[in-house]
Parts: structure tokens; sequence; C-alpha cells
């Protein structure tokens, strides 16, 4: 027998759709273990990949060359060979050595004939069975098959190549192995074993190695061949057969009996198909394996009933013990593909209503990308954010105020606290996304914070009309600092430049400012008691973004979710990454040491720790 129950593989040059087809075979067969024990994919490290056997995934281990593989698993006998024709060959070659190897599989077409011949001649001196080049592979109903032999399962199970049948077949077609294992499964009780040897001129194994291998196998009661034009192998079987070295019956065909009907000489599919002397046509094939006493049909379309006619005899004289079809259990769908069909439906984890990376390109609210990357399609970064932020595409006054705001808040230098340790998280050798979350970190109410917060009072006192006096006292009495007022250095009289071209710039294109107005009558209040209590860059952002959003038609309820949402200190978070980046970068170039604070900067007061007592 070809295989065993127990047969497994080393599968070269990772196919995993074929890999996938085995191991739903051997599910269907009821298999213990996988027919796959390892991959072999040498530009890939070892790894493992995944694969279901029924509904269970199981690991197949990846290795990067056949030695390793051989070593990991010893007991494995067959080799899969899905090379390409330009490395088949030193693949194959090199796997000759190993001595657990016993039964070969070459899918590639094409291979250079020499190369092709000095496999076969190497296999037969090292005693190996060479399937191929150029195949589909082979199968023992019940028990293993090579990759994509008998197509899908629903055509396996429809020919029966699930279970072991009764007739021994040999092709060289991968495509007509099917053909006949579909006209075998309808008139008899299907096959026990088959090989489709491969279509090349040269292949590794010929018709009568495996004739004479099923002569032998008790399981096999009679064989079907299906040869072709070209070529002298069919009479190697009439030999074998008139010698009396097989006793079995035969069924056989040579298709390309239409070449007769040409003027010139014909060259089939399979490079070996073609006639180079009379003796070679499949007309004399015919003729001479029917002179032999093999079944040989009048036409291709009388092949059907020979074979149905030859398995009633059989079964009539009790060669043949029909069994009862036993239950196969089902293949579980792969979920991609029973998806698709419709067959299944699945409730999403998440819902996406900004962007939709499906299609043969990435869009952004509907815009494909390549309509909005370049300058000549007029968006410019602050476009590109509305889209993805709001879903909507704002007016131009909008993105550029956008625009002002990001080049506005990208950096404040190095001493503030969010660029602090980002450098001396670089200097400590991290990376750069390292050393910018740790500046990121640092954003909050305290620092780039208060642009959230100043939006939210502001607008919740304009909104419940209360007078600045009125809401910078009840501010006072909650104990609560007004957010966005204040500045360590700035003051009336040393102004905030930034805050300033603010204000100008929202004079100039906003349709109207109620909000920055009612924070500016805020700032008359405080800057009378102290003047360094003025509108500052956070606050002047968060009041023009709420007067932004109201010129562009929000309701309120909008807005106050977009300041829950923290929203508008998003805007500080993209500006000020701009500026954490530059500061990693310049200590990566100026490679400084890393940062221990100065101990004079430091007040130590530790004191003696006091015992606790039981």
């Amino acid at each position: 027998m070809l295989f065993e129950k127990d047969t497994q593989a080393i599968f070269w040059n990772n196919n995993p759709k074929a890999i996938q087809r085995m191991l739903d075979y051997d599910y269907l067969c009821g298999r213990d273990s996988p027919s796959v024990a390892a991959i072999v994919h040498p530009s890939k490290p070892a790894s493992f990949q995944k694969f279901f056997m029924g509904a269970k995934e199981i690991l197949i281990p990846i290795y990067a060359s056949t030695e390793e593989a051989i070593s990991c698993h010893p007991t494995v006998t067959a080799f899969l060979n899905f090379a390409s024709f330009r490395s088949a060959y030193e693949v194959t070659i090199e796997a000759f050595k190993y001595p657990s190897l016993k039964t070969f599989m070459i899918t590639a077409e094409g291979i250079p004939e020499r190369q092709a011949r000095e496999i076969a001649l190497t296999a037969k001196k090292e005693n190996k069975v060479i399937i191929g080049p150029a195949t589909v592979g082979a199968l023992t109903p019940g028990h293993f098959k090579t990759g994509n032999v008998g197509g899908t399962i629903s055509n396996i199970l429809k020919t029966k190549l699930h279970r072991p049948g009764s007739c021994g077949l040999v092709t060289k077609s991968g495509g007509l192995f099917n053909e006949l294992a579909n006209i075998i499964s309808l008139r008899t009780d299907g096959i026990a074993e088959g090989v489709a040897i491969g279509g090349d001129r040269f292949p590794g194994s010929s018709y009568l190695e495996h004739l004479m291998r099923m002569e032998n196998n008790p399981a096999i009661k009679y064989m079907i061949v299906l040869g072709e034009v070209g070529g002298t192998t069919e009479y190697d079987i009439i030999e074998a057969v008139e010698k009396g070295l097989i006793k079995k019956p035969i069924i056989a065909w040579c298709i390309g009996t239409i070449a007769n009907h040409f003027d010139r000489q014909i060259q089939f599919g399979h490079a070996g198909a073609s006639a180079q002397k009379e003796k070679e046509t499949a007309e004399a094939k015919n003729k001479a394996m029917r002179n032999a006493g093999i079944h040989v049909p009048k036409t291709f379309n009388h092949l059907p009933d020979v074979i149905e006619a030859i398995y009633r005899d059989l079964s009539a004289e009790g060669i043949i013990q029909e069994s009862n079809e036993e239950d196969t259990p089902n293949i579980p769908e792969d979920y991609l593909y029973a998806k698709k069909t419709g067959k299944v439906r699945k409730p999403t984890s998440f819902i996406c209503t900004i962007s939709d990376d499906r299609g043969e390109e990435a869009v952004y609210a509907g815009h494909p990308i390549s309509s909005l990357a370049t300058p000549d399609t007029g968006f410019s970064i602050a476009d590109v954010l509305t889209l993805l932020w709001f879903k909507k595409r704002y007016p131009k006054w909008a993105t550029d105020f956008i625009d002002t705001i990001i080049k506005t808040v990208a950096d404040h230098g190095p001493a503030v606290s969010g660029a602090h340790n980002a450098r001396v998280t670089a200097r400590a050798g991290k990376d750069l996304i390292s050393s910018l979350v740790t500046g990121l970190l640092t954003i909050g109410p305290k620092f780039g914070g208060a642009i959230d917060g100043a939006a939210r009072h502001f607008k919740e006192a304009l909104s419940n009309q209360k007078d600045p006096k009125e809401f910078v006292a009840e501010m006072k009495k909650q104990g609560l600092p007004i957010p966005g007022i204040g500045h360590r250095v700035k003051s009336l009289r040393n102004p905030d430049l930034r805050v300033a071209c603010l204000k100008r710039f929202a004079y100039d294109t906003f349709p109207s400012t109620s909000l920055m107005d009612y924070a500016l009558r805020v700032e008359q209040i405080t800057t009378s008691k102290k003047e360094n209590l003025i509108l500052n860059v956070d606050g002047i952002i968060g009041v023009l973004m709420v007067d932004m959003w109201r010129n562009l038609g929000y309701d309120e309820e909008e807005i106050d979710q977009f300041i829950e949402a923290g929203l508008l200190n998003a805007f500080f978070v993209v500006g000020r990454s701009i500026g954490f980046i530059g500061h990693i970068l310049d200590e990566k170039r100026l490679n400084m040491p890393l940062y221990r604070h100065q101990t004079d900067d430091i007040l130590y007061d530790v004191k003696e720790a006091e015992p606790v007592e039981h």
C-alpha cells in the first residue's frame, strides 16, 4: 500500500490551502494525527502556523530547512515538494539523503528533462517512490492524500475518495484523475488507491511500477489505467500481462485518438503527449492493449460501461465484497467562506464611521486618500483632521484656525514637563515612541489640559447669562481657579503674542466671537486684581473652538459632547507631539548621556522612621 493511516508528510514550501485540504481529509477519515507533520519554508524563521482539523485549531511547525524538520520529525515517510520548477530538483535531491523519507511527490511542471531523468534514476538507486513531476499527487482513500489531489472536500465525498473501494487507478493527468474517480464512484464502490504520475515527458515513476504494487495489494481487485498519446510505457504493461506478472483485470484507455484526424503532428497538453512514431499513437496503443487481453473500450464514452461490467463480474464471483456506507463527519466550513456565501451572520465588535479600508483604497469620511493626499487636491492637514474627527469638511477659515492652533501649541521649550520627560526618556536610551509617550502622559489638567476646562466653564457661564463679575466671584467662592486664566510670566504689560495672534485671526475671519468676547470681559475683571491673570493660550483656544463650532452650526449639546470627550485637549496633543518629537530627535543627535538630577536642586528632609507598635 502506498500510504498507511499513520503516514505523515513534510510539506516543502508553505501552501496553506493545500495543507488545509489535507487536514480536512484527515478529519473526514478519522485520523488521530494530522497528515502534515511539518512545513519547510526557507525564507521564514522557525515558527508555527495555525490550521483546522475539524473545528479544532492545531499548530503545525515551520522549519527553515529539510534537515531541521527531519531531525524533529524522524518518523515522517512522505515528502511533498511544492517548490517551483527552478528549485524542485535541488530540494528533491537534498531530501533523498534522509533514509526515513520513502515517498516523494513533486508538483512543479517544466523541470528540465535532464534533471527529471536524474531524479528518477536516483530514486531507483535509493529505493524511493516518486510521484511526479507535474502531478496533483496520489491518495489511499481513508488513509492519506497529498495536497490537492481529489479536489475539494465536497468533490471527495461525491467521488467516494474518503473511504476505501476496490479499484486501483493510475493516470498521468490530475484533471482526468478526478474525472475517472467520478466515473468509478458512479458505477462501483470506489478507489482503493489512486496515483497521477504526472504529465511531463519523464515522470519519476511509471504506470507499471504502480500497477505491480497494486497487483500485490489484496485490497485492490482490479486496475484502471488512463494512458495518453506519446511514449511507449503502455507497452511495458502489455509485456507484464503477457508474462503473467499481472493477473488482476486491467481496464485501460489511451486518450488522444483524435490525433488520427489531423494531417500533422499534434502536441496535446502534457509535455509527453505527442507521438513521435506510429507506435506511440493512442490508436496503436489501444489496439495493442486490447490484443493482449486488457479490457479496452471502443471509445472513451464506453469506458464507464466496461468499468461497471468488470465490477459486476468480480462482485458476482465474490472477489469484491461490498460494504455498507458509513456516516462521515461534517467538515466545518471556514468562517470567511461561509460568510462570503451568506451562510452565517456574526454581530460586529466595533463600529467605524470615519474611514473604510475594505476597498482598493482607504477612504477618509468618504474621500479616497489619493483625492486629498497631495497639495494639488486643495486638502490640508486640518482638512484631514476634520474629516476623521468630525466627519465634515470645514470651510477654509475654520481649517486655517485649526492649522493655526496646531502650529501655536507645537512647542513651548524644553523646560515644560512634557518636553522635559520626553528628553529624559530619550537620554535613557529609549526609542522615539517610548520617549514620545512619556511626554504625552504628562498632559493633563495642569499642563495643556486647561483647554477643555476653559471651554466648559466659560461656555456654561455665558449660557447661564452670568455677569463676568458674578462668574469670577462664584469660581472664587468655590475655591476654583478659572481654567484658561493666568500665566506664570506673561501679563498685561508683557502680553502673550500667541494669544494676540489668535484674537486678531478670529476678529478677521470668524463670523462671530461671542464666547471670546465674554472671556475678554472676564479678563478685565481678573487683571484688575493681578495683571498676570490674563486670558492665556489655553483659554483663547478653548473659547474660540466653541465659537468656531457655533458658527459652523453645531448645537449646544453637540459642543458639550466634544468638550466632555476631551476633544479640545486633543488639538494640544496633536500639536505638542510635533514639539516632543523634535526634542527627542535633538537628544538623539546630541547623543547626551543618561540624565541624573542635580542633588543641590533637591531639598532632602529625611528623618528616621518611627517604629510601629504592635
